[in-house]
């Protein structure tokens, strides 16, 4: 891993500073949404999360010198992205939680890659080598020995898990729809930052009218626990690691980067054992091990990067 694509090596300290920083934070995210959805809906907690990091990523893009307007042809790109990323794939997400652990959702959700593959090769024309089909299908079997010891250890019913499994599944779909939109050559046209600001802004009103017309008036909880996750949410797990991530694409390649998919999970497991009561033992052991060892054959496996713009972690 000294040597790259992108033409750095990820070991230089500031490389490897970013790496880790994103990697932490990203892997924090998923015990935080936990939380968020206890006494708030999972609609209007998104929504609070996207208005404090749509501004965030304003004030970002002023400060860089990006315009703050997008052209005509960008509201397209921003619209998608603001439906598959900011709306779908979080109101997904969110409520996957409520019927499995976070550490789950996230080793799931490292599977990302998969459907990324399968769609850029059917969009995109991107090649899939037998490397990465293999390294795909030992992460797979790994994660099916997690869900049979979350269905074992956890109170929940046989169908509350599969539930969870299906909408995390969909919000896996739905991110991965938004890394093709970003990997169209219309949105690389478009200011980042700009497109990303706007795409957020577009998700707070989706989400909003989704949470109006089913939850009802607006919803916040008082606590400064739920008031600090909407900030740690929206300034750090967006605005802060979206920067950093891109960076890192740009320096050491989008292959490299991408083994923050690695890292990321296994900080979700640690953080699910301490506050969340997960059970370890041989089966779910096992599977950790087996998921994140496919993880790193698929993504050495990879025959092309991930686009430039691939979307991180919720």
């Amino acid at each position: 891993m000294s040597a790259t694509a992108g033409g750095e090596s990820l070991l230089t300290p500031r490389n490897l500073a970013a790496f880790l920083l994103v990697s932490l934070i990203w892997g924090g995210t998923w015990l935080v949404i936990r939380d968020q959805i206890s006494t708030v809906s999972a609609s209007w907690s998104i929504t609070w999360r996207f208005v404090v990091a749509a501004a965030g990523m304003f004030v970002l893009a002023k400060l860089r010198g990006e315009p703050l307007g997008l052209p005509r042809e960008g509201w397209r790109w921003a619209l998608a992205l603001g439906l598959f990323q900011f709306c779908l794939n979080f109101s997904f997400v969110y409520n996957a939680e409520k019927f499995i652990t976070s550490g789950l959702v996230a080793v799931m959700f490292a599977l990302l890659v998969v459907p990324n593959a399968v769609l850029g090769k059917l969009v995109l024309g991107q090649a899939i080598r037998r490397e990465f089909v293999l390294g795909s299908s030992i992460a797979a079997i790994g994660v099916a020995m997690l869900f049979a010891q979350e269905w074992r250890a956890s109170p929940a019913t046989l169908t509350e898990v599969l539930l969870g499994a299906a909408l995390t599944v969909g919000g896996i779909l739905s991110a991965s729809a938004a890394n093709i939109v970003q990997a169209m050559e219309g949105a690389k046209r478009q200011p980042l930052l700009t497109l990303l600001a706007w795409s957020m802004l577009v998700g707070v009103f989706l989400n909003a009218g989704y949470a109006l017309a089913t939850e009802g008036p607006p919803q916040f909880d008082t606590r400064p626990a739920y008031g600090l996750g909407i900030l740690y949410l929206g300034l750090l797990g967006s605005v802060v690691t979206f920067p950093l991530y891109y960076g890192l694409v740009r320096k050491v390649g989008a292959g490299t980067a991408a083994y923050s998919s690695v890292i990321v999970p296994i900080v979700a497991m640690i953080l699910s054992t301490l506050f969340e009561g997960f059970v370890w033992g041989p089966l779910p052991g096992a599977g950790a091990g087996i998921t994140l060892i496919g993880m790193v054959v698929a993504l050495r496996g990879r025959s092309s990067p991930l686009p430039r713009r691939a979307t991180p972690e919720p």
